[in-house]
């Protein structure tokens, strides 16, 4: 018999919930087939098989609180059982809800569709998120409009409760916690876009040619930020009791939108990173944050954070610092407007900045000169190459 324990958690995690079990009691596993998931403040760890064999108990339910080393489950470790000759079953079982990532799961109970109404197309029957899509497309055409009916929609204005998850309570506590121990300000600046945009569009299609990613606006925003990072120290500092803690590197934070909410990975040494590593590192934290592989390690450390709001359609925010950093920026959508350039009007593409800062670190002298180095940087790109 083989016992199934949580995995050793990091320091900085104290317990975990377990998510979802993948397999029931009774159940033939394969060596290192996923068992279940277990969340914690920052990521789900998927805990494997050891071995192949039978499961045969399930000590710690979905739900359940549990600390590392922990005791989930017993396997009885041995062969498959020999299938019965008669016992030929052609058509799949129905879909559970385990047999989906945590992000098509999180996309079915946003849409409140059941999982055993969807058959899945993935290996051994996993829904993906092409089956939730194309079940909610056909559900749409199939339905026809209702008739009027009071009763029904009475009953329809109902309530659905959904507990919190692990990362969504952390998040509000850290944010809560940001709001109140920090004495929290902001400063705006807008910037002309329009000689990035140009560079992209002159050098995209031999970019990506030469480097296998698209050229993105991210990599010069961190270009610019790790730049005025170097410039102004303050900015690039925490604060720890009654010290000052000033950092000699350049972790920089990314925002991330994810299923399970935001999250901010960890782009690290920026300053010895090209745009095009730059660009890559970006995607690498973005699509493991979209399918729930975001170790606890990308998830530590970061001495400042970038959030870009205008991928949604932000047009001016106020970011909230993200602890025990001093600051972050806010990018913004891009959009046309009318600037007096030389005396003269011209429809240019403009984005607005907005830096948070803590004012206990950060005075404002030093706030407003880091935002204008970066709109100088942004505006005018040959200064990143030239360093100056």
């Amino acid at each position: 018999m083989i016992e199934v324990l949580v995995p050793e958690l990091p320091e900085s995690v104290a317990d975990a919930t377990v998510a979802t079990w993948h397999k029931h009691p009774g159940d033939f596993v394969e060596r290192d087939e996923v068992l279940v998931e277990i969340e914690t403040d920052k990521v789900v760890l998927e805990v494997p098989a050891t071995a192949t064999g039978i499961l045969k108990e399930i000590i710690e339910d979905e739900g359940a609180t549990v600390l590392s080393k922990q005791l989930l489950a017993k396997l009885e470790e041995g062969d498959a059982p020999a299938a019965k000759e008669e016992e030929v079953v052609e058509e799949k079982a129905p879909a559970k809800a385990a047999d989906a990532s945590p992000s098509v799961r999180r996309l079915m109970l946003e849409q409140d569709i059941d999982a055993r109404d969807i058959k899945g197309s993935g290996k051994g029957g996993v829904i993906t998120r092409e089956d939730v899509e194309k079940f909610r497309t056909d559900k749409n055409k199939s339905e026809t409009a209702p008739k009027v009916d009071i009763v029904a929609a009475v009953a329809a204005r109902s309530d659905k409760r959904v507990p919190m998850t692990r990362l969504r309570k952390r998040v509000a506590e850290r944010l809560l916690e940001a709001k109140n121990s920090t004495a929290m300000l902001t400063t705006f600046n807008e910037v002309n876009m329009k000689p990035i945009m140009d560079l992209r569009k002159q050098y995209q299609e031999v970019f990506e040619k030469k480097h296998g990613i698209r050229l993105g606006f991210m990599s010069f925003y961190i270009k610019a930020v790790t730049e005025a990072l170097k410039r102004y120290p303050e900015v690039n500092a925490a604060i720890d009791g009654d010290d000052i803690v000033y950092h000699n590197f350049f972790d920089i934070s990314i925002a991330v939108s994810t299923p399970r909410g935001l999250v901010t990975p960890v782009l690290r040494d920026t300053d010895t990173l090209s745009v095009a590593e730059i660009e890559q590192g970006i995607r690498d934290l973005a699509i493991k944050g979209r399918d729930g592989k975001l170790t606890v390690d990308e998830m530590m450390g970061g001495n400042f954070t970038v959030t870009n709001g205008g991928v949604f359609g932000s047009l001016l925010s106020t970011p909230i610092i993200n602890p025990p950093q001093a600051a972050i920026l806010g990018m913004h959508k891009i959009q046309e407007r009318p600037m007096a350039v030389d005396g003269k009007v011209e429809i240019l593409p403009m984005m607005y900045l907005a830096l948070s800062y803590d004012h206990r670190l950060i005075d404002g002298k030093e706030s407003v000169g880091f935002l204008v180095t970066i709109k100088e940087l942004l505006e005018d790109p040959t200064r990143l190459l030239l360093d100056i």
